[in-house]
């Protein structure tokens, strides 16, 4: 499994190596370091089998751990993985700077870049943090990094502040709006396939309606400045909308049924893998010629 490389103003993060084992033991020398660990990771032997667990970790592509350098220098490491202490396997994110670097930003620096990692290049709709109650140092990184505190409890053999980190609106979609030639065929199937998916009847007026899903809404409109009646989606302009679905299962159940509400199948001799061998997807299109992919939860980007 191999991880991005992460580059900030001041450092860069790789993925941790074997060849890494004797500069982040040495970042752990210092006692400073394990005072809010249950472990001694001053013990060479100990932060030595911290290192194993760390190589070892096999999971979600795009997560795991990083050595956090500055001008070549091992300075830290960071890491992005499924959380071992909060339920759902949901991801959680870690930062350690070696003492002598701190009070610089750059624990703040680094974990920010792993937090836009997560968010933007892995889509993950959060990320948690656990920091020691008596840790003031990096509760204020975690507030500096947006993250809210959400309750606490023991974790890691001692008590932890639950914190988690959201998305920023900054830069995501507020809305999409496609004209259409037929408002009532629209509403049949946009309606239902949105209505499917979660998203819910936002406004409604005499030439158009508009679905909700969190901060975006997607507005269809038979506005009286159409110059077409018709949509080709081959044509420069909109080819296609591509909405996340949570399973392969549940695309398979709309793709079962989108026939009904005015969806027909697109390239169904290659589902549900048209987009790629490891992409699982249906491709549907509605009768004013609309093209929606639905994608399974976690598969990577459809072969180009």
């Amino acid at each position: 499994m191999t991880l991005p490389s992460l580059s900030t103003p001041r450092l860069q993060l790789r993925q941790l190596t074997e060849a890494d084992r004797e500069a982040v033991v040495k970042v752990f020398a210092d006692p400073e370091m394990s005072r809010f660990f249950a472990a001694d990771f001053a013990d060479p032997a100990v932060a030595s089998t911290m290192v194993d667990r760390r190589l070892a970790y096999r999971g979600p592509a795009g997560q795991g751990h990083w050595v956090i350098e500055r001008d070549g220098e091992v300075i830290g490491v960071a890491h992005l993985r499924p959380s071992w202490e909060l339920p759902g396997g949901v991801a959680e994110l870690g930062y350690y700077v070696e003492t002598a670097h701190a009070g610089q930003g750059l624990a703040t620096e680094a974990a920010r870049a792993v937090l836009g990692h997560g968010f933007r290049a892995l889509g993950l709709p959060a990320i948690w943090a656990l920091v020691h109650e008596r840790n003031a140092a990096s509760r204020k990184v975690a507030g500096r990094l947006g993250f809210l505190d959400v309750g606490g409890g023991v974790h890691y053999g001692d008590r932890h502040r639950v914190l988690v980190a959201l998305p920023a609106v900054h830069g995501r979609p507020h809305h999409i709006e496609l004209w259409v030639p037929d408002l009532a065929e629209a509403k049949r199937s946009w309606g239902w396939l949105l209505g499917e998916l979660g998203w819910r009847e936002y406004q409604s007026w005499p030439a158009g309606v508009s679905w909700r899903l969190g901060g975006t809404y997607l507005v269809a409109e038979a506005s009286p400045a159409l110059s077409a009646t018709e949509h080709e989606r081959t044509r420069p302009g909109l080819n296609h909308l591509a909405l996340h679905v949570a399973s392969r299962a549940e695309v398979d159940a709309l793709a079962t049924r989108a026939e009904a509400h005015g969806w027909r199948p697109l390239f169904a001799d290659r589902y549900p893998h048209a987009g790629g061998p490891a992409h699982y997807a249906a491709y549907l299109e509605n009768e004013a010629g609309f093209e929606v992919e639905l994608v399974a939860a976690g598969e990577p980007p459809a072969a180009s």
